[in-house]
């Protein structure tokens, strides 16, 4: 379910880069909130509590600004290359009870069989759901499969209410295979008795001399 969080800002009357690179001194993010063919929104938000809060995936703000209030989810956000700070965010206004595609980050938990390690295939995929349950992240299991198993787009399990939006469901998301170094390793010990094998003629003909 997506999280609800709510951030305090500031209406935005003033443009530019100087402007922003002042704002963010004094601790503010600029944002603008786009809200289909209507004009757009500008405000400002406090820079420590929206970091944090951009740290969850596909999560629903409820964004305050003067009088105005707007429910919202992150459509971009612009990051120092060198600082990694965040210098904008354009959100994206939206209604209770409407249903938007999102992308979804893909994670594995649980342990193959053997030596097998499983792979992420498809590291997000497009889900639509309704806003107020906007799924943060996708777990896949795959403890107990073996090497060559696959687990495919139609098989994932989605919160109550979303929906895979994708054009293959029969395109794989996660694959579990034996690495071929891991292959290796368990081959090379069988390998060693016959090498002591042909080194024990050469030992003994260097005794000999």
């Amino acid at each position: 379910m997506a999280n609800k969080i709510t951030l305090n800002g500031e209406v935005r009357n003033e443009f530019g880069k100087g402007v922003a690179r002042r704002m963010r001194v004094a601790k503010r993010i600029p944002a603008t909130i786009y809200a289909g063919g209507a004009e757009p929104k500008f405000i400002t938000l406090p820079m420590k509590e929206t970091t944090n809060a951009l740290r969850h995936t596909n999560a629903l703000f409820e964004l305050t600004f003067g009088e105005d209030k707007a429910m919202a989810v992150v459509k971009d956000v612009q990051r120092n290359p060198v600082k990694r700070i965040v210098e904008h965010i354009d959100f994206y206004e939206v209604k209770a009870g409407e249903k938007i595609d999102v992308e979804v980050p893909v994670f594995v938990e649980g342990t193959p069989k053997g030596a097998a390690v499983a792979f992420v295939d498809i590291q997000e995929l497009k889900v639509r759901a309704d806003v107020a349950n906007l799924p943060e992240k996708i777990v896949i299991n795959v403890d107990g499969l073996a090497d060559g198993a696959k687990v495919f787009a139609k098989d994932v399990v989605l919160p109550e209410g979303a929906e895979l939006d994708i054009e293959d469901p029969e395109e794989s998301v996660v694959s579990v295979e034996v690495p071929e170094d891991a292959t290796e390793s368990t081959a090379a010990p069988e390998a060693a008795p016959a090498a002591d094998a042909a080194a024990a003629p050469a030992a003994d003909a260097a005794a000999a001399k």
